[in-house]
């Protein structure tokens, strides 16, 4: 597969990499003479390598960094295809193997997270070890629920079907995609708003005008559920290190740490002052954590 050079009007210039016919972006920073095993850093739904600029800047002194676009996310391809994690997991396992060339410490944020989960669950020789931020994805039901009143399962198969609709998929698309959304948006998800930038809504924004985006975002909606959580962590070996925003709305942090521990008792974990997406929000915090945590068990 063919790497070609793109040079980028951003700190850290960017290539593209051609897999399966696609053109990925990735950055890269750091040496790959440094001691340690590099990093490879996988964003959520939305964003794509900016929203790792700071931590590629800050890890980039002791680490080899890499920072990937998701295909369908970013500066990378958004083709007409069926996206799932299987995809995606291929995706990056394909990148360790063939880019970077060795085993690799995974950070992943939200979708990102569970991308990562499923690569180290997967490919246990690939992967040196595994950060997750605010980490998506299903645990299987322990718990028996309560019905759910036939009124409200009606209106949710409703309601999906429709989305399931290109026409609505693409007037949400179309509303969600504006920048006064996505800034009220990071306004809900972020715990302190002067991490809310005009460069940083411009770096959500700017893929959403890419064609094919819509058609992403679209096939959301028919998307698959993937393998459970505790599954993947019961197929898991690596070393794993969990940073929790905790005022994430979006997720309990410490119920679903509860449940992270509960199948994978041997991680490290900390609950940071932070939202959704504390690797942006407060990356000198985040970076040091991540340094610390990998230089402990790469010594030890």
């Amino acid at each position: 597969m063919q790497v070609t050079s793109l040079a980028k009007t951003r700190s850290i210039p960017g290539n593209y990499w051609q897999w399966r016919g696609h053109s990925i972006y990735y950055v890269r920073a750091g040496e790959k003479s440094q001691p340690h095993p590099p990093l490879l850093l996988v964003h959520g739904f939305g964003a794509s390598t900016d929203h790792w600029q700071k931590n590629l800047a800050g890890l980039r002194s002791q680490f080899e960094v890499w920072a990937i676009d998701l295909l369908g996310f970013g500066r990378s391809a958004k083709p007409d295809l069926e996206y799932s994690s299987n995809l995606w997991q291929e995706q990056l396992h394909d990148f360790i193997k063939e880019i970077i060339g060795r085993p690799t410490v995974l950070a992943g944020n939200s979708l990102g997270g569970y991308a990562c989960l499923c690569v180290a669950a997967e490919y246990q020789q690939s992967v040196a070890g595994l950060i997750l931020l605010n980490s998506a994805g299903p645990f299987t039901e322990t718990t028996v629920k309560a019905p759910t009143p036939f009124w409200q399962k009606t209106v949710g198969e409703v309601t999906r079907s429709l989305l399931l609709q290109p026409w609505a998929s693409f007037l949400l698309f179309q509303y969600l995609r504006r920048r006064e959304t996505i800034r009220r948006t990071l306004k809900q998800v972020y715990l302190d708003p002067n991490a809310i930038t005009d460069r940083l809504v411009e770096d959500i924004y700017r893929p959403s005008c890419d064609v094919g985006a819509a058609r992403v975002f679209n096939s959301v909606f028919k998307t698959p559920q993937g393998e459970k959580i505790d599954l993947l962590l019961g197929r898991m070996s690596c070393p794993l290190l969990m940073l929790w925003g905790e005022s994430d709305p979006w997720i309990d942090a410490r119920a679903r740490g509860a449940k992270f521990r509960e199948y994978y008792p041997q991680l490290t974990e900390y609950y940071l002052k932070a939202g959704h997406c504390p690797h942006d929000e407060i990356p000198e915090q985040v970076n040091k954590l991540i340094t610390n945590w990998i230089l402990a068990f790469d010594n030890g």
